[in-house]
């Protein structure tokens, strides 16, 4: 008999829901959080406001019979660590609550995170490795970490990542600032394929797996003051984050060589996934299941509800 399992996800980018069913992801349905022109993201309450506006939309777009599921999970927490919270995943988890008690089905929870590594998992084609080291890059986040898989949950040891700002800040600043809309991952990497002129040598700063990344925005600036173009100025980054990343992998490689996976929406970029593949044979989610989705918590929610772990 075919199950299928409905997975949420609220973000504070994205409105996500996902259906799975055998352990396929059959939609990955995502509706976008509005951003005013020239923002630099939303708070909280914004955030909160938007999902209670893009819930009953995504809902709508959704084609499987949601009465004929067996479960429904969502990202209740950005980490799967004590204290970890934002408002935005209330959101989601409100409404697979009132959907589990209303169909009478179980309601499994998991962390945002858990739910992108799932997600890269599915989509790269990488083995279920007992140990791997995984990059969550995006915008409110730039971690590298140890996860360790025990058949049942993926275990998050943080073993490097930012001391101040993420690359998808500075992706989106540096965006904001030549004029794109936001989120400017997309926009930001079409642009600086249009760039022909070299990139010099470039002086990162990285402390064995732990890096700093606020003075790449200060650098951007100082390119457009200076007269450089958008394109020029858009490799620049995306080349610098390239190699701030590489500094990082380098680190963690001589203390335990492992396989390497990329999710998050930074890992979306084209030059970052063809760098890292050549360089490592890393993973990398496509980027349906790169930027925030709910096809993670989906596909945990079948694996708990048919397997119970």
């Amino acid at each position: 008999m075919s199950v299928s399992v409905l997975g949420i996800d609220t973000s504070n980018y994205t409105t996500s829901v996902a259906v799975c069913v055998d352990g396929v992801i059959t939609e990955n349905i995502k509706v976008p959080l509005a951003v005013r022109k020239g923002g630099l993201g939303l708070r909280q309450s914004d955030a909160v406001f938007s999902h209670t506006v893009n819930l009953p939309k995504a809902f709508g777009m959704i084609k499987s019979d949601i009465k004929s599921i067996s479960a429904v999970g969502c990202s209740s927490r950005p980490r799967d660590i004590e204290g970890s919270y934002m408002p935005c995943f209330l959101c989601g988890h409100q409404t697979a609550y009132t959907v589990s008690k209303t169909l009478g089905i179980p309601l499994y929870e998991n962390s945002h995170q858990q739910g992108h590594i799932k997600a890269a998992v599915y989509s790269s084609g990488m083995p279920e490795y007992d140990s791997f080291y995984a990059y969550h890059l995006s915008g409110g986040t730039f971690e590298l970490l140890k996860v360790v898989f025990d058949g049942e949950n993926y275990g998050c040891e943080i073993r490097g990542g930012t001391k101040d700002v993420t690359a998808g800040q500075i992706i989106d600043r540096t965006g904001v600032m030549l004029g794109l809309d936001f989120p400017c991952g997309a926009s930001l990497e079409a642009l600086a394929k249009q760039n022909t002129e070299k990139i010099p040598k470039m002086n990162v700063c990285v402390d064995k797996t732990f890096c700093n990344l606020s003075g790449l925005q200060n650098k951007a600036e100082k390119l457009k003051k200076d007269g450089y173009g958008g394109a020029y100025i858009a490799d620049y980054v995306i080349r610098f984050i390239a190699e701030t990343v590489r500094q990082m992998t380098d680190g963690a490689m001589k203390d335990e060589r492992l396989p390497l996976l990329f999710s998050g929406g930074v890992s979306s970029n084209g030059y970052l996934k063809k760098y890292f593949t050549d360089m490592y044979g890393a993973y990398f989610a496509e980027p349906a299941f790169s930027a925030d989705n709910a096809a993670g918590t989906a596909l945990i929610t079948y694996q708990k509800a048919v397997y119970g772990k």
